[in-house]
């Protein structure tokens, strides 16, 4: 696991040190969808990491989110967002971060989450806990739903879909001390783990936004589901995460809102 472990930070910062360097510079931007972007920094921070991987591990199945995807026959599969926060970066917004995770035989054993900006690197290790540059990290432990404040975002969809998640926001604003939305799935898991935000859900993920997030989250000592309150594969596109404490209501309030 060390050399995992090792092989993981390194591409995480080497990635994230390119990215930061390139902040604020005119980008390229291409269309995945109507506000869906995808930049050159994406592509260069993507190959950087893939690289860095397989010239340790060649044989491993490597899943990223914009170009990559690589089938062998093993056991693991590292799962790659190269920049999770494209339209931040894109508009010089400094929230954004590079997320990645291992898989192993379908758990994931091994997450990843560099903020670059702020120095910030996430890790936790399946059963070892959660740490933030070093040093242990848990999850809030605000009793109540209305004394917490809520992250979340909104899908690349919701200008065609009324599964938009706007009812939840509205539902959730109301109910809560206030609820932010950066832009950066797997930074708001991580503060979730670090006791930052107590709570956070979001639809239509992709499993590189969650992957590495997830398992930081369980690590740190909360509570991770889909919207129904069932175990959350690696597939789930809605999440929802907590101190534990708050999951109960969480539920309940997205059970008020329209289907999903």
């Amino acid at each position: 696991m060390e050399s995992f472990k090792k092989i993981a930070i390194l591409a995480a910062k080497e990635a994230g040190l390119l990215l930061k360097n390139k902040l604020g510079q005119r980008r390229k931007v291409a269309y995945k969808g109507a506000v869906n972007l995808v930049t050159e920094m994406d592509l260069l921070a993507e190959k950087v990491i893939v690289s860095t991987i397989n010239r340790r591990y060649p044989d491993h199945n490597i899943l990223a989110e914009e170009q990559t995807t690589k089938q062998k026959n093993s056991p693991f599969r590292w799962i790659i967002d190269p920049l999770d926060g494209t339209t931040n970066y894109a508009h010089g917004f400094p929230v954004f971060c590079v997320s990645i995770a291992l898989e192993k035989s379908g758990e994931i054993i091994l997450g990843v989450v560099y903020d670059p900006t702020r120095g910030e690197l996430f890790l936790a290790e399946k059963g070892k806990g959660a740490r933030l540059n070093g040093k242990k990290i848990q999850v809030s432990s605000v009793p109540k739903l209305s004394l917490s404040l809520l992250a979340t975002g909104f899908p690349y969809d919701l200008r065609e879909s009324p599964v938009n998640n706007f009812d939840h926001f509205h539902n959730f604003a109301l109910r809560v001390h206030a609820v932010r939305r950066a832009g950066s799935a797997a930074l708001d898991l991580c503060y979730v783990a670090a006791g930052r935000f107590d709570g956070f859900w979001e639809m239509k993920l992709g499993t590189w936004d969650m992957a590495a997030g997830s398992l930081i989250v369980r690590e740190a000592g909360g509570k991770i589901t889909d919207f129904s309150g069932k175990n959350l594969g690696l597939n789930g596109q809605h999440v929802l995460a907590s101190n534990g404490k708050i999951h109960r209501e969480m539920l309940n309030i997205l059970k008020m809102g329209k289907s999903w």
